[in-house]
């Protein structure tokens, strides 16, 4: 039985005043809600030690329609605000299964503003969109084609801090199969001065997209600080300063997609790097650019990438010295500081730093795969010992 792919595909659009009225106060309602179900449930938990699930919330939400002080939930569609009841489950879930961290109220300033509908919320006919208390259908700018006689299961709708609006729609693509089988692998080394070393020798610019409009984005957030607080002149030049951190982020993401679409392509294995890049962006020296390489994100795309077309991505043990091993006679050296990029061996080799790192990533996670130490990274196999510095005993059986 052939399965599909369930993909988000995401378009902008462009609501009238109604409709971004509606919506607004869609995504009020939705953060009064989820905030008011997480006090309930955490209350319930301190002084009664008592779990509070889905059900006895969706109860709540019914109670609270029906008093004066919260009378206007049912100004809006009810099924965002049970879906928003349901991302607190599984918030919570992920909580007590030790998967995330608990769960965080909503900001009005802070958080996404963001509403999900059901098939039973929304209307998509002949490429147009309705949704539930909408008379007229979004005016979406279909950027690409949906897959051929998609059903959207579920509708997604949200404003980013730049005041623009879009729309995802989640249905099953099922262009999205396995391509065929190589025989290629190849080594990824993450870095700075480039973004990607690869174990083949090639070097992938790092775009510096965040270096492009450093200068404007600092002089929009200086006239920021001098315009006063809740005024509309403030507002206008937060809108400035939204808008090209938009642009830098929409370049980045961008950029990655491509890169990591011709990876999966050309390669059946691809072996990177576990970063921790939460704890290397406390350098303050290197915070700034570790940022604007965003290593998380280009690693999560490969991974889900890989699922979808049948590759397999190696993460190798952060703690692995892939930059001061030799890659030809594995001879470790002591100390290899960050701005030596390039280094003679005793061996008599001349290793460019992040050539050979990549080489010594893509052996050490073929070593993972025969050893059985699985996608994920490994810090202790069951005999105490890291998968990727296991070596073959020399004593005789």
């Amino acid at each position: 039985m052939t399965t599909h792919v369930k993909r988000a595909f995401k378009y902008r659009f462009y609501p009238t005043d109604a409709q971004a009225a509606e919506l607004s106060r869609t995504f009020g309602c939705v953060r009064k809600v989820y905030n008011m179900a997480l006090a309930a449930r955490t209350q319930a938990w301190t002084t009664h030690q008592e779990r509070v699930n889905y059900n006895a919330t969706s109860a709540m939400l019914t109670a609270w329609k029906k008093t004066e002080e919260l009378a206007y939930l049912n100004e809006v569609s009810s099924v965002p605000l049970q879906q928003a009841l349901r991302h607190l489950q599984t918030a919570f879930t992920n909580f007590f299964g030790k998967r995330a961290k608990y769960p965080r109220f909503k900001s009005r300033k802070k958080s996404r503003k963001s509403a999900e509908y059901t098939t039973s919320a929304f209307r998509f006919r002949d490429g147009a969109l309705t949704l539930a208390k909408m008379a007229e259908p979004l005016a979406v700018v279909w950027s690409r084609p949906l897959p051929e006689g998609a059903k959207p299961s579920t509708v997604t709708v949200s404003q980013d801090a730049a005041g623009r609006w879009f729309v995802s729609l989640l249905c099953e693509d099922p262009s999205v199969q396995p391509l065929p089988t190589r025989g290629d692998a190849v080594g990824i080394d993450a870095g700075l001065e480039h973004l990607l070393t690869l174990s083949t020798g090639e070097k992938i610019t790092n775009p510096r997209h965040e270096r492009r409009d450093r200068a404007a984005l600092a002089r929009q957030q200086r006239r920021l600080a001098k315009k006063e607080k809740g005024s509309a002149n403030r507002a206008r030049a937060r809108l400035k300063v939204a808008k090209i951190h938009a642009r830098i982020a929409d370049r980045r993401r961008d950029t990655l997609h491509k890169i990591t679409t011709r990876l999966v392509r050309e390669n059946q294995t691809i072996v990177i790097e576990d970063l921790t890049v939460r704890n290397m962006v406390k350098n303050h020296r290197l915070a700034r650019a570790i940022s604007d390489a965003a290593w998380s994100e280009f690693r999560s795309m490969l991974e889900y990438k890989a699922q979808w077309y049948g590759r397999e991505v190696i993460a190798v043990d952060r703690w692995f010295p892939s930059s001061k091993l030799c890659s030809a006679c594995n001879t470790l050296q002591d100390t290899m500081p960050l701005n030596v990029r390039t280094w003679t061996c005793d061996c008599g080799i001349t290793h460019d730093r992040d050539v050979s790192a990549a080489h010594n990533l893509l052996a050490a996670g073929l070593a993972v795969t025969v050893c059985g130490a699985g996608v994920r990274p490994q810090r202790r196999t069951p005999d105490r010992q890291s998968a990727t510095k296991q070596k073959p005993s020399r004593r005789e059986p």
